[in-house]
């Protein structure tokens, strides 16, 4: 990822590209194994993930979303809110939520939107996680966009 194309991200997730590629990559594995551990829990209206989240397919274990965003007059400006629902026994699974959540929750719709589609080749995780879990990771970026793009509509 450019420079330029860091510029896109929000700052937290800019942030945690930083993080991730300050490591080695040995470390990276551990480092989102970390991370992991601090998906937050879901709300009570969330509490049966199957039947009021989406899934995302793509991912290896089983990894629900929702996405809120803020009412308000300027769609662009409206914050984002990220919900998600991964056991604990799929840790990197969880890993790629927490980036996420970490990374977006509560930006505006527009800096979302923004984020470049492969930004997490940048993370530097292509020798630590196959191919297939990456699959998931571009897939959880593109649902949360998709539902972003139907609430602002």
């Amino acid at each position: 990822m450019s420079t330029q194309e860091r510029r896109t991200l929000p700052p937290r997730l800019a942030e945690l590209v930083e993080d991730f590629t300050d490591v080695g990559p040995s470390d990276r594995l551990q480092l989102l194994l970390e991370l992991s551990q601090e998906l937050p829990g879901l709300p009570a209206r969330f509490a049966d993930a199957a039947d009021t989240m989406e899934q995302v397919h793509e991912c290896q274990s089983p990894l629900f979303l929702a996405v809120e965003v803020d009412p308000g007059e300027d769609a662009a400006e409206r914050g984002v809110h990220l919900f998600f629902s991964a056991p604990p026994e799929a840790p990197t699974t969880r890993g790629f939520a927490a980036i996420m959540h970490t990374g977006l929750d509560g930006e505006s719709a527009a800096d979302v939107l923004a984020v470049p589609n492969d930004f997490y080749t940048a993370l530097g995780l292509s020798q630590a996680v196959s191919p297939l879990r990456l699959r998931g990771m571009a897939a959880i970026l593109a649902r949360i966009k998709n539902q972003v793009r139907v609430a602002t509509a």
